[in-house]
């Protein structure tokens, strides 16, 4: 069951692998409840019971508006036979397809980057977003979680991304940057949210790790040596802070990954491997002090920061002296942790 605070829900799964909840079910049940109007930005789409549901409110009459990542539609060079089908890019490709003969409005990308979006805006007066991808293994075997908000304000911030995101002005092609999105609070939970690249989220984790007092825990899927965090956790490690943190352990195992600076530094550190029906480690997710959640589609990378097109949501303020936000904000962080914690018990292996 996921954890749910006034208008906020956080679901953490896939419940196939043991999580507590059913990511695609949570997927199709929000387009299902839309009555006028759906704006989409995933990075990939190829799980048919999203598509279905997204071309079901397209048939009540919901204005539909979709920008998918363009490299699962196109081939990276000319085939000789353009007929033949080309494995893992058919289903985005056969998705894509019905989609346009639904005439829904929908594009593909213009970054040459990758865009790495996942939130679905509903009617204006909800968000879904976080790091699950709108496919069969992002909802059944990877790791990941969502986040539901309904409050006008916050779907209005992501309306307005999406909106610049359908003229192309984003990652390398943006035409201008824009000011950061005005802190709100939800339900008693004060949330933060921050695009890359025009808000540099790596900055605004960097700072909020500093802020922390007894512990941070993390679940990441891509954790580079190009990214300022891990120097960030080094140096919180010379203070004695305790680091707890879960990876991927195809993309921690990589040159460029931080994890030997980080398990030298102290940090206690898990890999998850590919196995027990867990494909990958897919979470961006962090907590700090049992008080404040960063979620998002956000790696801890250098590309990510710079060329993608990226979100963080911050839940949570660890300077809020209100024991109401307090109280709020830790039920969220506790949600988090556990699923944190239990990733590392049922999935991982500890690096020593």
């Amino acid at each position: 069951m996921p954890v749910s605070v006034g208008d906020i829900t956080f679901y953490a799964g896939p419940h196939d692998v043991g999580g507590p909840d059913n990511l695609e079910q949570v997927v199709v049940d929000f387009i299902d409840g839309a009555e006028k109007r759906l704006e989409i930005a995933v990075q990939e789409l190829d799980n048919l019971l999203i598509p279905e549901a997204i071309i079901r409110a397209r048939q009540r009459k919901v204005l539909v508006k979709l920008v998918v990542e363009q490299d699962y539609l196109r081939a990276a060079k000319a085939k000789r036979d353009p007929w033949e089908p080309l494995g893992r890019q058919e289903p985005n490709r056969a998705v894509f397809s019905a989609i346009l003969r639904t005439n829904i409005d929908v594009k593909t990308d213009y970054n040459t980057s990758i865009f790495h979006q996942k939130f679905i805006v509903r009617d204006r007066t909800a968000v879904l977003t976080g790091s699950t991808n709108f496919t069969a293994t992002g909802t059944h075997t990877n790791l990941n979680h969502i986040i539901v908000i309904h409050d006008k304000r916050i779907a209005s911030v992501y309306a307005r991304e999406f909106r610049e995101i359908q003229r192309g002005h984003f990652g390398k092609y943006n035409e201008g940057h824009d000011s950061i999105p005005e802190d709100s609070v939800v339900s008693d939970v004060p949330v933060r949210i921050l695009f890359a690249p025009d808000h540099n989220p790596e900055l605004e984790i960097m700072k909020q790790t500093m802020k922390a007092r007894s512990r941070i825990d993390f679940a990441i899927f891509t954790f580079a040596q190009s990214s300022g965090i891990d120097d960030t956790m080094i140096r919180l490690r010379d203070l004695d802070m305790p680091i707890h943190g879960a990876f991927d352990g195809r993309q921690g195992a990589q040159d460029w990954a931080a994890i030997p600076a980080l398990r030298d530094a102290g940090c206690n550190l898990w890999a998850v491997p590919k196995r027990r029906g867990v494909g990958k480690l897919h979470h961006k997710l962090m907590v700090l002090d049992d008080q404040v959640v960063i979620a998002g589609s956000f790696n801890y990378t250098g590309p990510a920061n710079r060329l993608n097109d990226e979100i963080i949501i911050i839940l949570g303020d660890l300077d809020t002296r209100f024991g109401v936000q307090r109280a709020a904000q830790g039920r969220v962080a506790d949600f988090a942790r556990k699923e944190i914690d239990r990733i590392i018990v049922e999935h991982s292996d500890a690096i020593r």
